[in-house]
């Protein structure tokens, strides 16, 4: 990566900063648009450089709401291809990235109701790391990080709690939940992904939380 070199900071230097910045933003707006029609048209190197240029948000997203890597590498696999097969339906109303997320949201919905019919598929599979995020209490953050290993058993056993708590909820509340907690997303972004309203979300969120809140009573 080349370092930038030393410069005297000229008066309207920041502006040129901020104007450049948005030229960039719209030049790969415009580069991203040649792309998906040259994939519409048949172009399978301009899909790969998409599948390249989303493959890593895509394979985050579908482990931050599947939970468990198997799934989300089912879902990477089921997602781009369905995106593969529908491309010539994406007309351009929105970002192809809020397009590709939405198929993405859908097939986790799908994924986790499929688990959800699954007893077998019931117990949470639940990762050794200390540093898995659980973000729903602020606490276990603390709890995790403390050096105290007595306080770090007592956190990895609230995250196995928490997780199980998760498991609980239906599909849609827990990718609402996950979404919102773990992806930091807007309700208005969430509702668009899923193709519903912000109300519906909000509602649906403070549901889950309820939930979650009843299950872990005691905990905190």
């Amino acid at each position: 990566m080349q370092l930038p070199g030393l410069a005297i900071a000229l008066p309207g230097d920041g502006i040129t900063s901020r104007a450049e910045s948005r030229a960039n933003r719209l030049n790969a707006h415009v580069d991203e648009r040649r792309l998906v029609e040259r994939a519409q048209g048949g172009d399978r190197p301009a899909f790969e450089e998409l599948v390249h240029r989303f493959d890593r948000d895509v394979l985050r997203l579908a482990l931050n709401l599947t939970r468990r890597p198997e799934d989300a590498r089912d879902v990477y696999q089921e997602a781009f291809l369905k995106a593969f097969k529908n491309l010539h339906r994406f007309r351009f109303e929105c970002s192809f990235y809020t397009w590709l997320y939405r198929i993405v949201t859908n097939v986790c919905l799908d994924q986790l109701r499929r688990r959800s019919s699954r007893p077998e598929d019931q117990a949470p599979e639940i990762a050794d790391s200390e540093d898995s995020p659980h973000d729903f209490f602020e606490r276990q953050s603390a709890l995790g990080a403390s050096g105290d290993p007595e306080r770090r058993l007592i956190g990895k056993e609230i995250g196995k709690r928490i997780e199980a708590a998760l498991e609980r909820l239906s599909p849609r509340e827990r990718i609402i939940f996950e979404m919102k907690h773990h992806q930091g997303l807007k309700l208005r972004a969430i509702g668009d992904m899923l193709g519903t309203s912000e109300e519906t979300v909000k509602n649906s969120l403070f549901r889950a939380t309820r939930k979650l809140r009843l299950q872990l009573e005691g905990l905190v």
